[in-house]
C-alpha cells in the first residue's frame, strides 16, 4: 500500500504523478498544476442494425482448425454410418459428428467428459424426437420446442461455449424425418452415437502430441489482452480494454483451473503455468491502478513487453530481458504505480524464463485455491433464479420455437421443422437489435445458399461426392460463422439441404421453395418472439447487477481496510474470483439491455453509472492485490465507507438521487473516492433522465387527448 500512498499523498485534491517525467506529457509540473484528473469514459456499446452490421466482417481470427476437423469429422462418420447403414440413417451420424465444435479451447482431460455429455445429449435429442415423429408430426413439433428450450437452459447454465444449442436443435429437427418406426428409436440414436463418437476422437486428436496446448493458448490469450489494455492507457477505449482483458483473463483462470489433473498439478511444468496466471493477473490489476492514474498513453515498449510474456508462455527461451524496462524506471519513485507496474512485468519475465519454478516462487506455483470441476447441479439451481437472465432466455427459446413450429404445422408447410431451426438460429443473437441483425443475415444467407444448394442437388451427385460436400460445407462454415453469419448461412444452407434430401429426398423445386418460405416464417417468429416475451428482461436486471457488484466491492474494500480482519490466501482467491466475475456480468447485462428495443433508452444514461461502477470494482480488485495492509483506518472511517456503499445500493435499487454526504478520506486509496463520487453523479443524472422522460411522456399523452378532444368537437360541428 506504501506505492499508492507515495503516488496520492495529498488524497483527493493533490497531485496524481505516476513517477518521474512519464508522468504525463506536459511534463510532471503540468499535473501538480491541475490536479488529479479522471480517465476518460469511452463511448457506450452501440448495437446496430446497418450495412456494416450485415454485411461487414466482425475482429477476431479465422477458426482454421474448427474447420479442419469439423470436416473431417463429418466426412468421416457420414461415409462410416452410411456403409454400414445406409445413407438415410447415415445423415443422423453426420450430425452427431458435431460435438466436434464444442469445447474447442477446454484443457483435454475436461473436454473428454464434456464431449461426452455433449454426445449424450445429440444421441438423447436424436432418440426423443425419432419417437416423437413416429407418434405424430404434432409431437414431433413439441418435441422440437423443447429440445430447444432445454438445450438453451442447460448449455447457458454450464458454459457451453459456441454453438450452444444450435446443432442440438438441427440434429433434433434431422431425426424428425429419418424414415423408420418406434422400433427404428434405437437405431438412430446407435447411429448417432457413432457419430458423437467420431467427432469426440477428432477433437482429442491434439492430445497425445499437445497435451496442454489450450492450457498454454489461455494464458498466452491473458497476456496478449493485457498488452491490449496497456495500449489503451490514456485513451476512449480503455474501459472496453479492461473489459476485454479481464474477460480473457477470467477465461483463463477456469481453463488452467480445470487442467489441474492429479498426476500433473504436482510437476513443474504446472507450477510454471499457475505462476505465470498469477503473475498477469497482478500485473493486470497493478495496469487497472495505472489506467486510472495516467491520462496520456505508456510507451509502446510496454505493450510490446506484454505481448513479449505472451510468446514465452510456451517458449521460455523467447522471454524478453527482465532489464529491459529499467530505462523506463529511471527516475521514478520505486513505489510509485507505473514503477511497480514494470518491475512486477520484469519479475513476470524472471518467472517465464525458467522451464520450472524454485522454491522462491512457492507462493505463486502452489495449488489453486477452488474445485476443479464446477458445480453442475448448483449450477443448473441457481439458472433458475429470479435474478438469472439463463430462465428467460430459455423460455422465450422454448415458447417461440414451439409456436414457430404449431404455426408452420398448422400452415401446412412440408418442412415446418425448418421453422424451428430458422427461429433457434435467430434468436441465439440474445437482444432485439441482434436479432433484427442475425434475422436479416439468416434470411439473405438462405437465400443464396438455396440456389447453391439446389443447384449442387440438380447435378445428381453420387454418394461419395455428397458425402466429401456436406463435409466442406460443414467446415467452411465453421470458419466464418465467427466473422459473419451471413456468409456462414450462405454454406450451411447447402449442406444441410444436401443432408435433408439424402435423409428423405423430395422434388428439388419444392424442397428449395420450402426452404426459403420456412426461413422467412421462422426469422419472423424469432423476431417476434424477441419483441414479445421477456424483452425487459436485461434491462429489469441491469439495476440489480450493478448492486451486485457494489455489494461485492464493499465486502472486498471491508476486509482489506478492516485491521481486525487477517486475509488469507483462499479467502483473498475467493474475494478475487468473485468480484471479477461480477464485473464481467455486469458488462454482459448492460450490452443485453442495450438492444433491447424501445426499452434501451432508460439504459443508455446508465452507461457512466456501469463505467464508474466497474471501475471501483478493479480499484478494489487492485487493493486485494496488495501484499501489506495500508494505514489503518478508525472505526468511524470504516463504518462511513460501508454506510456509502449501502447508500448507492439502495439508490439504484431504487432508481433515486443518492444522498451521500461526506464521502470518508480514503489516503491510501483516493482513486476510490473520485470514482464514488463520479457514481453518484452519473446515478443522480440518470433519475435525472428519467424524470424528463416520464414528464415528456405524461405531456405526450395528454397533447393527444386534446387532439383527440378537438377532433370530437370539430365532428360535432
Amino acid at each position: 500500500m506504501e506505492a499508492v500512498r507515495d503516488l496520492g499523498t495529498t488524497g483527493d485534491t493533490g497531485p496524481m504523478n505516476l513517477g518521474g517525467s512519464h508522468a504525463s506529457d506536459d511534463g510532471p509540473g503540468a499535473d501538480a498544476d491541475k490536479g488529479p484528473r479522471r480517465a476518460q469514459v469511452g463511448e457506450r456499446p452501440r448495437p446496430r442494425v446497418d450495412l456494416k452490421a450485415v454485411f461487414g466482417l466482425e475482429a477476431g481470427a479465422w477458426a482454421w482448425t474448427t474447420a479442419a476437423q469439423a470436416t473431417i469429422a463429418m466426412t468421416v462418420s457420414f461415409a462410416l454410418a452410411a456403409l454400414v447403414f445406409g445413407p438415410q440413417i447415415g445423415t443422423l451420424a453426420a450430425l452427431g459428428s458435431m460435438t466436434v465444435l464444442y469445447e474447442k479451447k477446454t484443457p483435454y482431460a475436461y473436454r473428454s467428459a464434456a464431449l461426452a455429455l455433449v454426445g449424450l445429449g445429440f444421441v438423447a435429442a436424436v432418440a426423443v424426437n425419432s419417437m416423437a415423429a413416429s407418434l405424430s408430426p404434432w409431437a414431433a413439433v413439441a418435441s422440437i420446442g423443447l429440445t430447444a428450450g432445454v438445450a438453451t437452459w442447460v448449455c447457458a447454465a454450464w458454459r457451453v461455449d459456441k454453438p450452444g444449442p444450435m446443432f442440438f436443435v438441427l440434429v433434433a429437427t434431422i431425426s424428425t424425418i429419418a424414415p423408420g418406426t418406434l422400433a427404428d428409436v434405437p437405431l438412430h440414436a446407435l447411429v448417432a452415437a457413432l457419430g458423437a463418437a467420431v467427432g469426440w476422437a477428432v477433437s482429442m486428436s491434439g492430445a497425445p502430441l499437445r497435451a496442454r496446448h489450450p492450457e498454454y493458448q489461455a494464458v498466452a490469450a491473458a497476456f496478449r489482452a493485457l498488452g491490449s489494455l496497456l495500449r489503451s492507457v490514456g485513451t476512449p477505449d480503455l474501459d472496453h480494454a479492461q473489459h476485454k482483458a479481464s474477460t480473457t483473463l477470467a477465461d483463463a483462470w477456469r481453463i488452467v483451473l480445470l487442467g489441474q489433473t492429479r498426476g500433473y498439478r504436482t510437476t513443474a511444468e504446472a507450477a510454471r503455468l499457475r505462476a505465470l496466471l498469477r503473475w498477469v493477473s497482478d500485473i493486470h490489476l497493478a495496469a487497472t491502478q495505472v489506467c486510472m492514474a495516467r491520462p496520456s498513453p505508456l510507451p509502446e515498449e510496454v505493450s510490446e513487453y506484454a505481448d513479449s510474456l505472451a510468446l514465452a508462455v510456451a517458449d521460455p527461451g523467447r522471454a524478453p530481458d527482465p532489464d529491459s524496462l529499467d530505462e523506463l524506471r529511471r527516475g521514478m519513485r520505486p513505489r510509485s504505480l507505473e514503477a511497480r507496474l514494470y518491475s512486477l512485468l520484469s519479475r513476470a519475465a524472471h518467472s517465464a524464463r525458467r522451464a520450472s519454478q524454485d522454491e522462491e516462487d512457492d507462493e505463486r506455483t502452489e495449488t489453486l485455491h477452488d474445485e476443479r470441476y464446477p458445480a453442475l447441479w448448483g449450477a443448473l439451481r441457481s439458472s433458475l433464479s429470479g435474478d438469472s437472465l439463463i430462465r428467460p432466455t430459455a423460455l422465450r427459446m422454448w415458447v417461440t420455437v414451439t409456436a414457430a413450429g404449431v404455426f408452420g404445422l398448422w400452415l401446412g408447410l412440408d418442412h415446418y421443422y425448418w421453422v424451428a431451426l430458422t427461429t433457434t438460429a435467430v434468436l441465439q443473437a440474445g437482444n432485439v437489435v441482434l436479432t433484427m441483425n442475425r434475422s436479416v443475415q439468416r434470411s439473405l444467407g438462405t437465400l443464396l445458399g438455396v440456389v447453391v444448394g439446389a443447384g449442387l442437388l440438380m447435378l445428381d451427385l453420387p454418394l461419395a461426392a455428397v458425402i466429401v460436400l456436406a463435409g466442406v460445407l460443414q467446415g467452411a462454415t465453421q470458419l466464418v460463422v465467427g466473422r459473419n453469419f451471413l456468409y456462414a448461412s450462405v454454406l450451411l444452407t447447402p449442406m444441410a439441404l444436401l443432408l435433408s434430401y439424402t435423409a428423405s429426398p423430395h422434388p428439388i423445386t419444392a424442397l428449395a421453395e420450402s426452404r426459403i418460405i420456412d426461413t422467412v416464417v421462422g426469422s419472423a417468429f424469432g423476431m417476434a418472439g424477441s419483441l414479445l416475451l421477456w424483452r425487459k428482461a436485461s434491462a429489469t436486471r441491469l439495476p440489480q447487477a450493478i448492486a451486485g457488484v457494489l455489494a461485492t466491492t464493499r465486502q472486498c474494500m471491508l476486509a482489506v481496510l478492516d485491521q481486525e480482519v487477517e486475509i488469507g490466501p483462499g479467502r483473498r482467491y475467493r474475494l478475487r474470483r468473485d468480484m471479477r466475475a461480477a464485473l464481467v456480468s455486469l458488462r454482459g447485462v448492460y450490452e443485453s439491455a442495450i438492444g433491447d428495443v424501445p426499452r434501451a433508452a432508460s439504459t443508455r444514461p446508465l452507461w457512466p453509472v456501469v463505467v464508474a461502477t466497474q471501475r471501483i470494482g478493479y480499484l478494489a480488485l487492485a487493493a486485494l492485490a496488495q501484499d501489506r495492509k495500508p494505514e489503518p483506518v478508525g472505526v468511524i472511517t470504516l463504518q462511513r465507507v460501508d454506510l456509502a456503499f449501502g447508500e448507492l445500493i439502495s439508490a439504484i435499487e431504487e432508481r433515486r438521487t443518492p444522498r451521500l454526504g461526506a464521502l470518508p478520506r480514503l489516503a491510501a486509496y483516493p482513486r476510490i473516492n473520485m470514482e464514488l463520487r463520479a457514481l453518484s453523479n452519473s446515478m443522480t443524472s440518470a433519475v435525472a433522465q428519467d424524470e424528463r422522460a416520464a414528464q415528456q411522456e405524461v405531456e405526450r399523452r395528454a397533447q393527444r387527448e386534446r387532439n383527440r378532444a378537438q377532433k370530437d368537437v370539430d365532428a360535432d360541428l
